[in-house]
Protein backbone atom coordinates (compact mmCIF):
# COMPACT_ATOMS: atom_id res chain seq x y z
CA UNK A 1 0.00 0.00 0.00
CA UNK A 2 1.64 3.34 -0.94
CA UNK A 3 1.12 6.21 1.25
CA UNK A 4 0.71 9.78 0.13
CA UNK A 5 0.54 12.94 2.19
CA UNK A 6 -0.25 15.90 0.14
CA UNK A 7 -3.47 16.38 -1.81
CA UNK A 8 -1.62 16.50 -4.91
CA UNK A 9 -0.63 13.10 -4.96
CA UNK A 10 -4.04 11.94 -3.81
CA UNK A 11 -5.58 13.43 -6.83
CA UNK A 12 -3.02 12.19 -9.27
CA UNK A 13 -3.24 8.69 -7.86
CA UNK A 14 -7.67 8.65 -8.05
CA UNK A 15 -7.12 10.38 -11.39
CA UNK A 16 -5.12 7.79 -12.46
CA UNK A 17 -7.52 4.93 -11.50
CA UNK A 18 -10.35 6.63 -12.80
CA UNK A 19 -9.25 7.43 -15.81
CA UNK A 20 -7.92 3.60 -16.10
CA UNK A 21 -12.18 3.44 -15.57
CA UNK A 22 -11.88 1.56 -11.89
CA UNK A 23 -14.60 2.84 -9.10
CA UNK A 24 -12.83 4.64 -6.08
CA UNK A 25 -13.70 4.10 -3.01
CA UNK A 26 -13.11 6.57 0.22
CA UNK A 27 -12.73 5.28 3.95
CA UNK A 28 -12.23 8.95 5.71
CA UNK A 29 -10.67 7.76 9.81
CA UNK A 30 -8.82 9.87 12.38
CA UNK A 31 -7.11 6.34 13.30
CA UNK A 32 -6.77 4.61 16.52
CA UNK A 33 -8.13 1.41 14.09
CA UNK A 34 -10.47 -1.75 15.25
CA UNK A 35 -12.00 -4.12 13.07
CA UNK A 36 -15.04 -1.79 12.76
CA UNK A 37 -13.01 0.59 10.62
CA UNK A 38 -11.87 -2.25 8.66
CA UNK A 39 -15.46 -3.57 7.97
CA UNK A 40 -15.34 -0.05 6.23
CA UNK A 41 -12.48 -0.95 3.96
CA UNK A 42 -13.87 -4.04 2.86
CA UNK A 43 -17.65 -2.91 2.35
CA UNK A 44 -15.45 -0.02 0.25
CA UNK A 45 -13.99 -3.13 -1.42
CA UNK A 46 -17.71 -4.24 -2.59
CA UNK A 47 -18.28 -1.23 -4.58
CA UNK A 48 -15.19 -0.22 -5.85
CA UNK A 49 -12.27 -1.11 -7.30
CA UNK A 50 -9.51 0.77 -5.27
CA UNK A 51 -10.13 1.72 -1.67
CA UNK A 52 -8.24 5.08 -0.42
CA UNK A 53 -7.85 4.74 3.53
CA UNK A 54 -7.22 7.98 5.30
CA UNK A 55 -5.66 8.72 8.40
CA UNK A 56 -5.82 12.36 9.87
CA UNK A 57 -6.89 13.47 13.41
CA UNK A 58 -8.96 16.41 13.01
CA UNK A 59 -8.31 19.10 15.48
CA UNK A 60 -11.64 21.09 14.37
CA UNK A 61 -14.04 17.97 15.95
CA UNK A 62 -12.37 18.46 19.45
CA UNK A 63 -13.39 21.28 21.94
CA UNK A 64 -10.29 22.58 24.54
CA UNK A 65 -10.98 19.87 26.57
CA UNK A 66 -11.53 17.00 24.25
CA UNK A 67 -8.74 14.62 24.12
CA UNK A 68 -6.96 15.58 20.83
CA UNK A 69 -3.45 14.81 22.13
CA UNK A 70 -4.51 11.65 23.22
CA UNK A 71 -6.03 10.33 20.29
CA UNK A 72 -4.54 6.93 19.65
CA UNK A 73 -2.43 7.80 16.81
CA UNK A 74 -0.12 4.56 15.27
CA UNK A 75 0.59 5.22 11.62
CA UNK A 76 2.87 2.20 11.07
CA UNK A 77 -0.06 -0.65 12.55
CA UNK A 78 -2.94 1.42 11.15
CA UNK A 79 -1.10 1.02 7.84
CA UNK A 80 -0.48 -2.55 8.06
CA UNK A 81 -4.15 -3.05 9.22
CA UNK A 82 -5.44 -0.81 6.36
CA UNK A 83 -3.54 -2.72 3.98
CA UNK A 84 -4.46 -6.17 4.79
CA UNK A 85 -8.15 -4.92 4.96
CA UNK A 86 -7.79 -4.33 1.01
CA UNK A 87 -6.67 -0.57 0.72
CA UNK A 88 -4.30 0.33 -1.49
CA UNK A 89 -3.89 4.05 -0.73
CA UNK A 90 -3.46 6.03 1.94
CA UNK A 91 -3.47 9.39 2.42
CA UNK A 92 -1.79 10.54 5.53
CA UNK A 93 -1.96 14.78 5.57
CA UNK A 94 -0.75 16.84 8.22
CA UNK A 95 -2.55 19.74 9.65
CA UNK A 96 -0.83 22.06 7.84
CA UNK A 97 -1.92 20.61 4.46
CA UNK A 98 -5.37 19.89 5.43
CA UNK A 99 -5.95 23.38 7.23
CA UNK A 100 -3.03 25.60 5.30
CA UNK A 101 -2.22 29.06 6.79
CA UNK A 102 -5.35 31.51 6.06
CA UNK A 103 -7.67 28.59 6.14
CA UNK A 104 -11.21 29.69 7.68
CA UNK A 105 -14.09 28.30 5.53
CA UNK A 106 -16.41 26.17 7.28
CA UNK A 107 -18.99 23.75 6.73
CA UNK A 108 -22.17 23.58 8.34
CA UNK A 109 -25.55 21.34 8.55
CA UNK A 110 -28.13 23.34 10.60
CA UNK A 111 -31.12 20.98 12.38
CA UNK A 112 -29.34 18.02 12.14
CA UNK A 113 -26.19 19.23 13.89
CA UNK A 114 -27.91 21.03 16.44
CA UNK A 115 -29.78 18.16 18.29
CA UNK A 116 -28.48 14.72 20.19
CA UNK A 117 -24.37 14.87 20.22
CA UNK A 118 -24.72 18.45 18.62
CA UNK A 119 -26.49 20.08 21.57
CA UNK A 120 -23.77 18.54 23.96
CA UNK A 121 -20.49 19.13 21.65
CA UNK A 122 -21.76 22.40 19.51
CA UNK A 123 -18.35 22.19 17.52
CA UNK A 124 -18.29 18.71 16.70
CA UNK A 125 -20.31 18.63 13.58
CA UNK A 126 -18.99 21.93 12.09
CA UNK A 127 -15.71 19.98 12.04
CA UNK A 128 -16.92 16.66 11.05
CA UNK A 129 -19.00 18.72 7.97
CA UNK A 130 -15.94 20.28 6.85
CA UNK A 131 -13.02 17.47 7.00
CA UNK A 132 -16.08 14.97 5.11
CA UNK A 133 -16.05 17.82 2.70
CA UNK A 134 -12.77 18.48 2.23
CA UNK A 135 -11.75 14.47 1.75
CA UNK A 136 -14.79 14.16 -0.51
CA UNK A 137 -13.86 17.09 -2.70
CA UNK A 138 -10.07 16.26 -2.71
CA UNK A 139 -10.63 12.62 -3.48
CA UNK A 140 -13.28 12.63 -5.57
CA UNK A 141 -14.21 8.69 -4.75
CA UNK A 142 -17.42 7.21 -6.29
CA UNK A 143 -18.49 5.45 -3.05
CA UNK A 144 -17.19 6.58 0.19
CA UNK A 145 -17.81 4.87 3.62
CA UNK A 146 -18.71 5.95 6.89
CA UNK A 147 -20.12 3.78 9.94
CA UNK A 148 -23.15 3.50 11.34
CA UNK A 149 -22.27 3.45 15.17
CA UNK A 150 -22.17 7.27 14.28
CA UNK A 151 -25.14 7.60 13.30
CA UNK A 152 -25.93 11.14 13.64
CA UNK A 153 -22.65 11.98 12.16
CA UNK A 154 -23.49 9.61 9.12
CA UNK A 155 -26.89 11.46 8.45
CA UNK A 156 -24.85 14.89 8.54
CA UNK A 157 -22.54 13.79 5.85
CA UNK A 158 -25.14 12.50 3.89
CA UNK A 159 -26.80 15.81 3.91
CA UNK A 160 -24.08 17.77 3.11
CA UNK A 161 -23.11 15.68 0.12
CA UNK A 162 -26.81 15.66 -0.96
CA UNK A 163 -26.98 19.87 -0.57
CA UNK A 164 -23.16 20.35 -2.40
CA UNK A 165 -23.89 18.22 -4.66
CA UNK A 166 -20.78 16.16 -4.07
CA UNK A 167 -21.27 13.01 -6.76
CA UNK A 168 -19.96 10.36 -4.57
CA UNK A 169 -21.88 8.19 -3.01
CA UNK A 170 -22.59 7.91 1.23
CA UNK A 171 -22.65 4.29 2.30
CA UNK A 172 -23.63 3.57 6.11
CA UNK A 173 -21.61 0.06 7.19
CA UNK A 174 -22.86 -1.82 10.38
CA UNK A 175 -21.98 -1.17 13.49
CA UNK A 176 -19.54 -3.66 14.62
CA UNK A 177 -19.95 -5.45 18.29
CA UNK A 178 -17.77 -7.21 20.29
CA UNK A 179 -18.97 -10.38 21.66
CA UNK A 180 -21.08 -8.87 24.94
CA UNK A 181 -22.44 -6.46 22.40
CA UNK A 182 -20.62 -3.20 23.24
CA UNK A 183 -19.73 -1.47 19.83
CA UNK A 184 -16.18 -1.16 18.92
CA UNK A 185 -14.63 2.32 19.45
CA UNK A 186 -11.54 3.80 19.93
CA UNK A 187 -12.18 5.17 23.43
CA UNK A 188 -13.17 2.02 24.87
CA UNK A 189 -9.63 1.47 25.90
CA UNK A 190 -10.20 4.14 28.51
CA UNK A 191 -11.99 2.38 30.48
CA UNK A 192 -10.69 0.35 33.13
CA UNK A 193 -11.67 -3.61 34.01
CA UNK A 194 -14.86 -2.73 36.33
CA UNK A 195 -16.11 -0.21 33.75
CA UNK A 196 -16.05 -2.50 30.25
CA UNK A 197 -17.57 -4.97 32.37
CA UNK A 198 -20.80 -2.42 32.95
CA UNK A 199 -19.80 -0.94 29.07
CA UNK A 200 -22.78 -3.63 27.55
CA UNK A 201 -25.78 -2.01 29.62
CA UNK A 202 -25.48 0.64 26.75
CA UNK A 203 -26.59 -1.72 23.95
CA UNK A 204 -29.08 -3.83 26.40
CA UNK A 205 -30.88 -0.48 27.22
CA UNK A 206 -31.47 0.29 22.93
CA UNK A 207 -32.66 -3.51 23.05
CA UNK A 208 -35.24 -2.91 25.54
CA UNK A 209 -36.10 0.36 23.77
CA UNK A 210 -36.46 -0.59 20.39
CA UNK A 211 -38.64 -4.11 21.46
CA UNK A 212 -40.74 -1.77 24.19
CA UNK A 213 -41.27 0.17 21.11
CA UNK A 214 -42.49 -2.34 18.98
CA UNK A 215 -44.67 -4.06 21.41
CA UNK A 216 -46.44 -0.30 21.48
CA UNK A 217 -44.84 1.14 24.92
CA UNK A 218 -44.39 4.68 25.11
CA UNK A 219 -40.35 5.64 23.82
CA UNK A 220 -40.51 8.27 26.84
CA UNK A 221 -41.48 6.11 29.32
CA UNK A 222 -38.79 3.73 27.94
CA UNK A 223 -35.88 6.40 27.33
CA UNK A 224 -36.32 7.26 30.92
CA UNK A 225 -35.83 4.05 32.52
CA UNK A 226 -33.12 3.15 30.26
CA UNK A 227 -31.41 6.70 31.61
CA UNK A 228 -31.92 5.16 34.94
CA UNK A 229 -30.69 1.75 34.41
CA UNK A 230 -27.27 3.44 32.92
CA UNK A 231 -26.72 5.84 35.96
CA UNK A 232 -27.25 2.38 38.66
CA UNK A 233 -24.60 0.32 36.56
CA UNK A 234 -22.00 3.42 37.14
CA UNK A 235 -22.17 5.26 34.11
CA UNK A 236 -21.58 9.05 35.96
CA UNK A 237 -23.96 10.80 33.29
CA UNK A 238 -26.07 10.30 30.61
CA UNK A 239 -26.16 13.09 27.82
CA UNK A 240 -29.08 11.56 26.03
CA UNK A 241 -31.31 8.60 25.63
CA UNK A 242 -33.57 9.04 22.52
CA UNK A 243 -35.98 7.55 19.96
CA UNK A 244 -35.78 9.97 16.76
CA UNK A 245 -36.81 10.05 13.22
CA UNK A 246 -34.18 7.78 11.00
CA UNK A 247 -33.80 11.06 8.53
CA UNK A 248 -34.68 14.21 10.72
CA UNK A 249 -33.29 13.11 14.31
CA UNK A 250 -36.20 15.09 15.29
CA UNK A 251 -38.71 13.30 18.20
CA UNK A 252 -40.17 9.88 16.79
CA UNK A 253 -43.81 10.78 16.29
CA UNK A 254 -44.84 9.41 12.98
CA UNK A 255 -45.26 5.37 13.41
CA UNK A 256 -44.97 5.06 9.55
CA UNK A 257 -41.66 6.24 9.20
CA UNK A 258 -38.33 4.57 10.41
CA UNK A 259 -36.72 5.36 13.80
CA UNK A 260 -33.59 4.95 15.48
CA UNK A 261 -33.04 4.50 19.18
CA UNK A 262 -29.41 6.46 20.04
CA UNK A 263 -27.79 6.66 23.41
CA UNK A 264 -24.66 8.74 24.78
CA UNK A 265 -23.77 8.57 28.23
CA UNK A 266 -19.93 8.42 30.20
CA UNK A 267 -18.08 5.80 31.58
CA UNK A 268 -15.40 6.78 33.36
CA UNK A 269 -13.34 8.64 31.11
CA UNK A 270 -14.82 7.61 27.69
CA UNK A 271 -18.20 8.90 26.28
CA UNK A 272 -19.99 5.79 24.56
CA UNK A 273 -22.78 5.82 21.95
CA UNK A 274 -24.58 3.54 20.41
CA UNK A 275 -27.64 3.14 18.17
CA UNK A 276 -30.29 0.74 17.10
CA UNK A 277 -32.84 1.29 14.49
CA UNK A 278 -36.24 0.81 15.42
Amino acid sequence: MQTVRTIADLRAQASAWRQGGGRVGLVPTMGGLHEGHLSLVRLAREHADHVIATLFVNPAQFAPNEDFDAYPRDEAADGDAFSNAGAELLFAPDIAEVYPPGHVTQVSVPGLSEVLDGAFRPHFFGGVATIAAKLLIQAMADVAVFGEKDYQQLQVIKRMARDLDIPTEILGAPTIREADGLAMSSRNRYLTEDERAAAPTIFAVLQEITDGVRGGVGANDLCAIGRARLLDVGFRDVDYVSVVDAETLQPATDASRPARALAAAWLGKARLIDNLPV
